[in-house]
């Protein structure tokens, strides 16, 4: 210790004093440009975890509020990250209150900007993989019920190979369970041709060479195409409304579509009743509708009818033969056409499936006698 010449008490300098530490207070050069394109719900921390910048993203899914990352998992992450400097990943799930409280899940990804000692800026970014996880459910149950499907038709048909084998000297016997190998067979060529129409109608949408079409065709195509089975059920097909309205698109899944919906309509109807076939002008757009006199949808499965292998009554649509795909292919084909298929039914009192496509031009259309 040394007495200056003023009396004072001069210190021995150790070196020069410590600088407070300069905390970051604006994104690095580049940075804001670079977050502002990214679809992920993104967020900048500094050293002391509050947020320096977030994406409207992350402030829409509840990740941010104010200057603070909410989710303790992601705070954690940045925490380990800004020790280290390694990258860190993971998956967490979250409420989000404006989707109606629905579970969102997100992959996350949480980087230094910089490095360690690079002013403890980290990254965090969060992928919403909640459709995704959802297309992989879908996937998943399809392939699962798809299975499920053709091994039904394929045990009995090796079940009555055997039967016959043991009946070898009964012919009527062999006729009859004959007969039985062909329904069962043709029943799985239906669920195999549904599956090859289903897959090609997925991965065309929209159609990919639209070209006119007259409506009044496909329903004479898929009249005709139906004849057969509801004259066996002695029910009527009759075909009311305009003629000459003309839409873009494919003919052949077009008679696909409204042949399925005639089918159920025959299949579900009581014997001796009457299926009508409408067609109409309607805000730019031409319907067909196809009205039975059938058992009706219980309200309950309205929503679900259009799913694939979906059935209200699991056991009749197996009497009838039904594959548990002409509805989903028939909501696919109206995807593919821009146009959309709705369904009012009252249960033990029939159905009407309507569908929706934009017209070609100004078709005016002649009242069908």
């Amino acid at each position: 210790m040394a007495v200056g010449p003023d009396g004072a008490v001069a210190r021995r300098a150790h070196g020069p004093r410590p600088r407070a530490v300069q905390r970051p207070t604006r994104l690095p050069p580049g940075i804001a440009a670079v977050l502002s394109v990214l679809s992920s719900s993104a967020v900048v921390l500094d050293s002391d975890d509050r947020v320096l910048r977030a994406s409207a993203a992350a402030r829409s899914f509840g990740l941010v509020k104010g200057d603070r990352l909410v989710v303790s998992e992601l705070a954690a992450l940045a925490r380990q990250v800004r020790r280290d400097g390694r990258i860190r990943e993971g998956e967490f799930e979250m409420p989000v209150p404006r989707f109606g409280g629905r579970t969102t899940s997100f992959a996350v990804r949480v980087a230094p900007l910089g490095g360690v000692g690079g002013g403890g800026l980290v990254l965090v970014l969060a992928e919403d993989q909640t459709e995704s996880r959802r297309v992989d459910e879908v996937k998943r149950d399809f392939v699962a019920n798809t299975s499920h499907e053709l091994k039904t038709p394929v045990g009995a048909l090796a079940l009555l190979a055997e039967t016959i084998e043991d009946a070898a000297d009964d012919a009527e016997a062999v006729r009859r369970f004959a007969g039985k190998m062909r329904q069962e067979a043709q029943r799985l060529t239906s669920l195999v041709q549904d599956l090859i129409t289903l897959s090609r109608i997925q991965a065309v949408e929209p159609v990919p060479d639209p070209r006119p079409v007259d409506l009044g065709a496909v329903v004479a195509e898929a009249v005709d195409r139906c004849r057969m089975k509801a004259n066996a059920r002695g029910i009527t097909l009759a075909t009311v409304g305009t003629r000459g309205l003309v839409v873009l698109g494919d003919e052949d899944l077009l008679v696909t579509a409204l042949r399925n919906l005639l089918e159920n309509a025959v299949a579900y109807s009581p014997e001796r009743t009457r299926v009508v076939i409408s067609m109409k002008r309607a805000d730019g757009s031409a319907e067909l509708s196809v009205a039975d006199q059938g058992i009706g949808i219980p309200e309950r499965d309205l929503e679900r009818i259009f799913e694939r292998f979906y059935r209200v009554d699991p056991a009749r649509s197996r009497a009838t033969g039904g594959t548990g795909l002409g509805l989903a292919i028939v909501k696919h084909v109206m995807a593919a056409h821009n146009g959309k298929v709705t369904v009012r039914s009252v249960e033990g009192a029939g159905s009407t499936f309507t569908l929706s496509i934009p017209l070609r031009g100004d078709h005016a259309g002649i009242d069908a006698a």
